[in-house]
């Protein structure tokens, strides 16, 4: 194995973090690591600093469901002070592993346990360089020395053996501050500190959606607890028109957070390589969806819950989501969430798992791994029809949350508009944006808003998005595409204006899906096909389109993971 390895990690958020904490546990002869952030902390990224949150903001995890560090929220939060625990509204006496905590609290943690690794490499002698403040600008190949070339700003170079690009979430803008009132992300909270006499349009109802509440409705009144433990809210003067329209493409408000019995459940369900190839042999080199779908999910039942199975074991994956739906789409939205915090309530009450939510959970994480070995029909099927009902079931909001959800409601201050799946959304020339619609009736709507927050959450970037040019330019980063397994499919989506597929020499058919293109361990795939030696990628924006469900902390201790082995492996 070769000695004297040096490895950076571009972006010290939470990627950076398990990334560091992989390769310090692989105790790699002569390892030195460089970590560089654009940002001034480390460990909380953008969702956990005030780029990302305020300190209404809550987490949907608890310590319970966070891959393991170095000590537990649980231990950090006895640590703290008096007046901390003030500042975070945190009773030490009514904290457990299973309450989760704002989301500043978690960047809080998350920066100390850097800092405790770092105290662990410097005790098995691995030597870290931090460098805060530091904006990585390109990174080049020096293919013919076997090393990388990192730019920092536009003058300063370093050198190292192997690059990992941890960069974190990336929220582009293209009209925001340039139309008043127009905000293309919710992010950072502090913008959406606003006093709106009027009402405001909210696209999409994840939780993303909610931090965006959150926000504005405390600008604009507040919350009192009732004895009942329910919330009731109150108006401010001044902001008697107040309101907030979350438009949704089913009318339907996400899941709220149960108790989860077994948080990585997701870990124990990934697929042996030996499972996976067995399965393209017999699927002329695809991964089934449908064999996913029956392996990681039904087949989960058949012990821990005959009666579920029962009523699962004959449904297609399609029949699945259709009922699920249904049963959610009878129901008032408001009514079906109040009845689902009640049954949350329960849950976390008795610490009784909601067992097929958790499961569909598991489903969707390790989707991930195969999903590059799909075909381009199956992961059609998988974004049309069951991420759809994955990022309603499994968004888990916390129970504050949905409660001030409910107290809005009741104030006639929230509704939600069932906008289908063809709406469009445009910026207006004065201020907000018109948005475009066809009602329930086939009536097309337009609404304009003087205060608009797009809250679709984080959308996976393109390959014209990456941000290293050098790579770029070179051939070293490629475009994600997935093969058509049959031509007369592939026709019709053509013929449906699906722009985004072309035609190999051989005639085969392709479908380009969002990012770049990378391999099992993560590594860059370049345009002739082969897998770097140097270069990683765990940034999640950019391998969205073989990566279906790539965000979370059990992502990223996952993805490090590999990462760290293969690292280990090569030298």
């Amino acid at each position: 194995m070769q000695q004297n390895i040096h490895v950076a990690i571009i972006g010290g958020g939470p990627s950076g973090l398990f990334m560091y904490k992989r390769l310090i546990e692989r105790n790699i002869p002569g390892l030195k690591v460089s970590i560089f952030e654009s940002r001034k902390q480390l460990g909380a990224g953008m969702p956990y600093s005030y780029e990302g949150a305020t300190p209404e903001h809550l987490t949907n995890v608890s310590d319970h469901e966070i891959p393991a560090l170095v000590t537990t929220i649980e231990d950090y939060v006895q640590s703290l002070s008096e007046a901390t625990l003030r500042t975070y509204g945190i009773d030490v006496d009514d904290f457990n592993r299973y309450k989760v905590v704002p989301r500043l609290l978690l960047g809080r943690y998350l920066s100390e346990q850097f800092m405790l690794l770092k105290r662990m490499a410097d005790e098995q002698g691995i030597e870290t360089q931090v460098h805060l403040a530091s904006q990585v600008t390109d990174i080049i190949d020096l293919e013919s020395q076997a090393q990388v070339k990192i730019m920092v700003g536009s003058t300063d170079t370093y050198i190292v053996d192997k690059v990992v690009i941890c960069t974190g979430h990336k929220w582009p803008t293209k009209y925001e501050g340039n139309v008043e009132h127009y905000f293309e992300s919710p992010y950072p909270p502090s913008k959406l500190a606003l006093k709106t006499n009027h009402a405001v349009g909210i696209r999409g109802a994840s939780l993303t959606a909610i931090d965006a509440i959150r926000t504005l409705a405390r600008h604009n009144g507040s919350f009192e607890a009732l004895k009942t433990g329910e919330l009731r809210y109150q108006i401010d003067p001044g902001s008697e028109n107040f309101k907030l329209l979350m438009h949704t493409r089913s009318g339907l408000l996400p899941a709220i957070r149960f108790h989860q019995e077994e948080p990585f459940l997701a870990n124990n369900l990934l697929i042996s390589e030996e499972e996976l190839m067995l399965n393209r042999l017999e699927n002329e080199g695809f991964v089934s969806l449908d064999f996913l779908f029956e392996r990681n999910f039904k087949a989960q039942f058949k012990e821990r819950d005959p009666d579920f199975y029962a009523i699962v074991e004959k449904l297609s994956l399609e029949d699945f989501v259709e009922a699920v739906l249904h049963l959610r789409e009878q129901k008032d939205a408001f009514e079906g969430f109040r009845q689902e915090h009640q049954q949350a309530l329960k849950s976390i009450r008795k610490r009784q798992s909601i067992y097929w939510k958790e499961v569909l959970s598991a489903l969707s994480f390790t989707l991930n791994y195969p999903a590059k070995y799909m075909s381009a029909e199956d992961m059609l099927r998988l974004k049309k029809v069951l991420m759809p009902l994955i990022s309603i079931v499994i968004a888990f909001v916390p129970q504050s949350s949905s409660r001030e959800l409910l107290a809005l409601h009741d104030a006639g201050r929230l509704e939600v508009v069932n906008v289908g799946t063809e709406s469009r959304v445009e910026p207006a020339h004065d201020r907000g944006a018109n948005y475009f619609y066809t009602d329930e009736s086939g009536i097309e709507i337009k609404t304009h808003y003087k205060t608009f927050v797009d809250c679709v959450g984080q959308r996976p970037l393109n390959f014209e998005e990456f941000p290293f040019r050098s790579l770029v330019d070179n051939g070293q980063v490629s475009r994600a595409y997935l093969r058509f397994r049959s031509v007369e499919q592939a026709k019709e989506q053509m013929l449906a204006g699906n722009d985004h597929m072309f035609v190999a020499p051989d005639g085969a058919i392709f479908l380009q899906v969002p990012g770049i293109k990378i391999d099992d361990s993560f590594r860059l795939v370049d345009h002739g096909g082969s897998a770097s030696q140097r270069l990683f990628m765990m940034a999640v924006p950019y391998i969205g389109g073989y990566n279906p469900d790539y965000s979370g902390l059990d992502f990223c201790a996952a993805t490090s993971a590999i990462i760290a082995g293969k690292i280990a492996e090569s030298g």
